[in-house]
């Protein structure tokens, strides 16, 4: 009964809730980087979408969704096995951390949009890996 309220009240939140639970069983480490950069791009532009259209909860909500995966791929880099590109990735991290924070606070969706667009580029490079 619970769930069909929740379904109810917000249909495209439950469907990704249910799609990344779907995506994520059985997924070994690097399905679910490039599963968090996915979600990372995506919680990017909502949250440029969100600033457009002023809707400040959507807004806030897609910000802390985008911190949280910055902290994550952060938390799972190896600096035992390769401390450059781990330091470089950090730094990354952490500047496009400052950036969304910083962003929140404004009234511009370029910020997100140029934190999407860098993070993409790094994702497409990620899917290349992968598949080779």
């Amino acid at each position: 009964m619970a769930y069909a309220r929740a379904f109810a009240h917000d249909a495209a939140a439950t469907y990704r809730r249910i799609d990344v639970a779907g995506r994520t069983t059985g997924a070994d480490g690097p399905a679910l980087v490039q599963l968090l950069y996915e979600e990372l791009v995506s919680a990017l532009r909502a949250a440029a979408f969100a600033t457009e259209r002023g809707k400040g909860a959507l807004k806030s909500e897609r910000v802390t969704r985008a911190t949280a995966i910055l902290f994550a791929l952060e938390a799972g880099l190896d600096f035992a096995s390769n401390p450059e590109l781990s330091g470089t990735l950090s730094r990354l991290y952490g500047g496009a951390r400052r950036t969304v924070v910083e962003a929140s606070i404004g009234h511009d969706p370029t910020p997100f949009r140029d934190a999407a667009t860098m993070l993409e580029e790094i994702a497409t490079a990620w899917r290349t890996a992968r598949a080779a």
